[in-house]
């Protein structure tokens, strides 16, 4: 049935809300005309909406993005949630110390980040049902996660990384304009790359959107300065692990902006041209979406790979040393650093991940040796990437529209177990996590815990709500659809999740 007057025409029969307008069916006509298929209408359609969608306090706040994640889970308890009346088990050897914000005490081996907590939200009382190492579970929509899907990184049922999904937003609103800037980019290597034993992990891969939208990873060009001992189970190392130290050399790049020294300009567009012949013939033979993810995939590689704008934002040598001192002489201080100058470049998204390096059941899951890797390895490095990365955007008038987002997968045990020097095992009932910048609120805690920091006894907040308060402030509407493989709706956050209000300012 056809009605005019701007009424819906159903295209599908499956009950699907797939419908166009008359006016949308005519436009659709004329977009064909200049090579734009159905499909790629419905997502332009579908970011629109997605984007339209202006109700609430905080939203579009963000313009970009410096989404920080510690693999492996960072205690509560020796972070920001600190329980000096519990137990000698429970709240462990060290100490807090009064931050500029009032009421709020953090931990000792975290000076720096005690001057500038005022700069903060601190959320303490998130939540969620799965202790795993659910990276997937904590950076995508995804309902529910298990430890084979943890593990499998490209099982069908997952759902597309936050960077993933922020990206596909921004092409179909630059769509046409080849992409000089990665809008989806993450440091400092690839994802579960650098380190010995078990699988691949899940998390910041594109899904159903199409390997076109992964997150573009860098690589890592420098020298770790301090060995460190590492452990697992049986399995005992000494590595030199640059997210200690690492020397000034140290700098990243993709390994599309560095090309051959012989590989020339002029023979790069030869390839180029080569390429487009094929790629024609390809299109004659294969017109998908798969085929035309590729294109547009092979577009940009080949735009960053002569684009000078990126390797030299990547090129942290260039900062004066007293910034690089700033951010601290370590992996995670320097591609924090790396980050914000790709934000500066017009990057939408960076990711900056704390992953193994060396030995898997690495980074900040320390079931083995807790209060030496964290009083050692982790607690210092930290504190000063965070709080030189927070000092440096505000300096530089960039903090108010540069949101900054630090969190895990989960927390840790209330309770030490008796492994060797001690360690706090998985624990999702409770956990913090912190967010500055880009609308969000200063100096504010939100939710609490029980004595134990075991269970949220205020406001509790789950994972997909966080993400759901991301996407708003970069003026995206979390309970936007995107279309999988099958053409399905697939919202970016579960319908219960909602936008914490609290967390703007």
């Amino acid at each position: 049935m056809l009605r005019v007057l701007g009424s819906p025409i159903s295209i599908f029969d499956d009950g699907a809300r797939n419908t166009l307008s008359r006016r949308e069916l005519l436009h659709a006509g004329g977009l064909a005309a200049a090579g734009l298929s159905l499909p790629q209408l419905l997502a332009s359609r579908d970011a629109q909406a997605a984007t339209a969608h202006s109700s609430g306090h905080g939203f579009g706040t963000a313009k970009r993005c410096l989404f920080l994640y510690l693999y492996g889970a960072p205690s509560q308890l020796e972070t920001v949630d600190m329980k000096p009346e519990a137990p000698a088990e429970i709240r462990g050897t060290m100490r807090p110390i009064p931050s500029v914000l009032p009421g709020l005490d953090v931990c000792e081996h975290l000076p720096h980040m005690s001057k500038m907590m005022d700069r903060l939200t601190v959320v303490r009382s998130v939540t969620h049902a799965y202790p795993v190492h659910g990276v997937a579970f904590a950076t995508t929509g995804i309902p529910a996660i298990e430890v084979a899907m943890e593990l499998s990184p490209f099982d069908q049922r997952h759902h597309p990384y936050i960077g993933s999904v922020v990206e596909y937003f921004r092409r179909q609103q630059e769509r046409g304009n080849p992409p000089t800037i990665p809008h989806n980019l993450a440091l400092p290597f690839p994802f579960s790359s650098q380190r010995m034993g078990e699988v691949a992990r899940a998390g910041p891969y594109a899904s159903f959107l199409g390997s076109s939208y992964n997150p573009i990873f860098t690589e890592y060009s420098g020298k770790a300065t301090r060995s460190v001992y590492k452990t697992l189970r049986d399995m005992k190392i000494d590595c030199f692990d640059p997210y200690v130290a690492c020397d000034r050399e140290s700098h990243f790049k993709l390994a599309t902006t560095q090309p051959l020294p012989e590989v020339k300009l002029d023979r790069l567009d030869r390839r180029r041209t080569l390429l487009d012949q094929f790629d024609q013939k390809r299109r004659r033979l294969e017109d998908n979406s798969q085929s035309r993810a590729l294109s547009r995939y092979q577009e940009m590689a080949f735009s960053l790979i002569t684009s000078q704008k990126v390797s030299r934002a990547l090129d942290v040598r260039s900062e004066p040393q007293s910034t690089r001192d700033l951010y601290g002489m370590t992996l995670f201080g320097q591609a924090c650093l790396a980050g914000r100058r790709m934000l500066e470049a017009g990057t939408k998204l960076v990711s900056v991940f704390w992953d193994e390096y060396g030995l898997a059941g690495d980074a900040w899951d320390t079931h083995w040796n807790h209060y030496p890797r964290m009083l050692d390895q982790l607690l210092p490095p930290f504190d000063r990437a965070f709080s030189g990365l927070i000092l440096d955007l505000e300096q530089r008038g960039m903090l108010d529209d540069t949101l900054v987002v630090c969190l895990s997968e989960h927390g840790r045990t209330p309770k030490i177990n008796s492994a060797k020097g001690g360690g706090r095992d998985h624990w999702s009932r409770a956990y913090s996590a912190m967010f500055a910048g880009g609308g969000m609120a200063r100096g504010r805690v939100i939710g609490a815990t029980d004595k134990h920091a075991s269970d949220p006894i205020d406001r509790p907040v789950g994972p997909k709500d966080l993400l759901a308060t991301i996407y708003h402030a970069l003026g995206i509407n979390p309970h936007a659809t995107l279309r999988d493989r099958g053409n399905r709706e697939i919202p970016l956050v579960p319908e219960s999740a909602r936008v914490v209000p609290e967390m703007f300012g």
